[in-house]
């Protein structure tokens, strides 16, 4: 019997017992966490061989890509990463907009497709240019960075209330190759746009009254002019513009050499604020102030009569057996006060600012402190830059300008009207006519609407002084030197003004300034017009009617007369 072939066992080949027991009790339903049926079973050798084999593998092409990128293209590689270059650039916020009192935008931001930043527009009426200002713009050096990484005010409201225009800027992060162009790029951090304002200006008046100080300059040969209207009650200003005027677009982009230059060199001074920086001698326009001091020290009262024959004489200090003749306009007959300032006698305010025979003056002391009351020779802290402050002449005054010579009677007189040293600033003047107006409340005169700003003083004087100055300078419109005011539409109050100027007093300033609706006041103005022929007979008052008769159907609502 031939046996089944049987294999022959390994001679050191054993057979564990543990292997004949699981065998026999490998059940399914075996404990596994108890190791129960559990068979450790080796890595076979294919297994270990496979996985060799594929680190192998790996570590072949691995080694191929990096002798490429170190080897073959490493040079390449390194100037591409040299090339590219990371730039922190800034992420332009948007300049806020100006709008007028009725939101008509005034300056606002134009943008370009492939601009930086956008492009500052204004508006085209004239007129706007010294309120408004201009701006400079971001600029970079030769390499191309920006030295100059945002809008910086230069005049005007742009440069008052710059740190609230201009916003913050943000910045972006840009990749770019060795052509300059951009691989990529990231925001960091956004941009804070800018403040938009709203000024107190009125456009449509703001534009007619500039049309009417460049026509009356132009028919009269002034070197220029200005106007200003303002609430009495607030110290908002409607309208003040100057002429002439540059223009704020040509100024902010920088590129217009021949205009800028044209600007630079034009004696008419162009760049010049004439509102509130410019310093004239106010002449008759501050005899309502006089008045009220002479009032309310008791030097007059509203029926005292002085004789203006043409003029008055004094000893002259210098040469004895000479007078000193001090001149009126005209000769004016007997004038009470309401007279002398509806006919703007000089004579009248020679004698009650200085003296004369019998009659007692105010005293430049006095002088000084009743128009210093209505801020004439006071800063109005007005929200434009470059603020002016006038002066009022006093024995300190001329001993510091004329080398130590002593102060005169003639001195006085001459301060009386508005002459000699005598020098301020149209809003000055203006904001003291509103406190004429207002019986003698000196507001804070802004340009920027909803400003709050404290009453700046309580002039402390009788109102029925006021009232006697007020019927005076109505006087002056139904039936002194400014007639052509006496409109059917709105009643006016004003007092005219003529100044010589000039070495030999070859030139005169023009002015006129007043309130209305004379009932019940809501505004004041003044005209002022320099650098005229003293033998031009047209004056500010025409420009003031040019702008009544246009505010009568443009913008009757400023003739309304308020009921309270």
């Amino acid at each position: 019997m031939n046996l089944p072939f049987k294999k022959k066992r390994k001679i050191n080949s054993e057979i564990e017992p543990y292997e004949i027991f699981l065998d026999s009790k490998n059940l399914p339903d075996f404990d596994m966490q108890q190791f129960e049926g559990f068979i450790e079973k080796p890595i076979g050798k294919h297994n270990i061989s496979f996985i060799g084999v594929c680190f192998v593998l790996v570590a072949i092409v691995f080694s191929w890509k990096l002798s490429i990128l170190q080897i073959k293209k490493g040079e390449a590689y390194f100037s591409k990463s040299e090339s590219n270059s990371l730039e922190k650039n800034p992420l332009f916020a948007n300049r806020g907009i100006i709008y007028d009192r009725n939101k008509i935008e005034l300056a606002w931001n134009v943008f370009g497709d492939k601009d930086e930043f956008p492009n500052r527009a204004y508006i085209s009426d004239p007129g706007f240019s010294h309120i408004l200002g201009y701006v400079s713009y971001p600029s970079k050096d030769k390499s191309g960075d920006y030295w100059q990484a945002e809008f910086i005010g230069r005049d005007g409201i742009e440069k008052q209330y710059n740190d609230a225009l201009r916003g913050v800027n943000g910045a972006v992060l840009i990749e770019t190759d060795v052509k300059g162009v951009t691989q990529s790029a990231s925001t960091i951090n956004p941009p804070i746009h800018g403040e938009n304002i709203t000024l107190s200006i009125d456009a449509r008046l703001q534009k007619k009254l500039y049309e009417s100080i460049a026509s009356t300059v132009s028919a009269a040969s002034f070197k220029g002019g200005t106007g200003v209207i303002m609430d009495i009650s607030n110290g908002e200003v409607v309208a003040l513009t100057n002429y002439p005027e540059y223009d704020s677009s040509v100024l902010s982009m920088g590129d217009d050499s021949k205009k800028i230059n044209g600007y630079i060199h034009d004696s008419r001074k162009v760049f010049l604020n004439r509102a509130i920086s410019g310093l004239y001698a106010p002449g008759s326009i501050v005899k309502p102030f006089v008045a009220l001091g002479a009032l309310n020290e008791k030097v007059i009262d509203s029926k005292t009569q002085i004789l203006s024959t043409g003029s008055i004489s004094v000893p002259n200090p210098y040469f004895p057996d000479k007078e000193s003749v001090f001149n009126d306009w005209k000769a004016h007959g007997w004038v009470d006060l309401k007279e002398a300032i509806a006919v703007s006698s000089d004579v009248y305010f020679y004698e009650i600012g200085g003296g004369y025979k019998s009659q007692k003056g105010l005293g430049i002391m006095n002088i000084g402190k009743y128009t210093r009351f209505f801020g004439l020779d006071v800063e109005t802290n007005i929200d434009l830059p470059g603020e002016s402050t006038g002066s009022i002449p006093s024995p300190e005054w001329k001993i510091k300008h004329f080398d130590g010579d002593p102060w005169r009677v003639g001195d006085t007189y001459n301060t009386a009207i508005g002459q000699y040293g005598f020098q301020v600033t149209p809003i000055e003047m203006v904001r003291g006519i509103a406190a004429l107006a207002n019986n003698g409340v000196l507001v804070s005169p802004h340009v920027v609407e909803n400003t709050f700003l404290p009453i700046s003083q309580k002039i402390n004087i009788d109102p029925s002084y006021f009232k006697i100055v007020k019927e005076g300078m109505r006087q002056t419109v139904t039936a002194g030197t400014a007639t052509i005011l006496n409109v059917p539409y709105v009643k006016i109050a004003a007092k005219t003004g003529t100044a010589q100027t000039g070495n030999r007093n070859q030139y005169m300033n023009s002015s006129v300034v007043g309130f209305f609706p004379y009932e019940n006041p809501r505004y004041a103005f003044i005209i002022l017009l320099d650098g005229a022929s003293s033998k031009n007979t047209i004056s500010a008052s025409t420009t003031m009617r040019s702008m009544l008769d246009f505010m009568s159907t443009g913008t009757p609502e400023y003739f309304a007369i308020s009921k309270q």
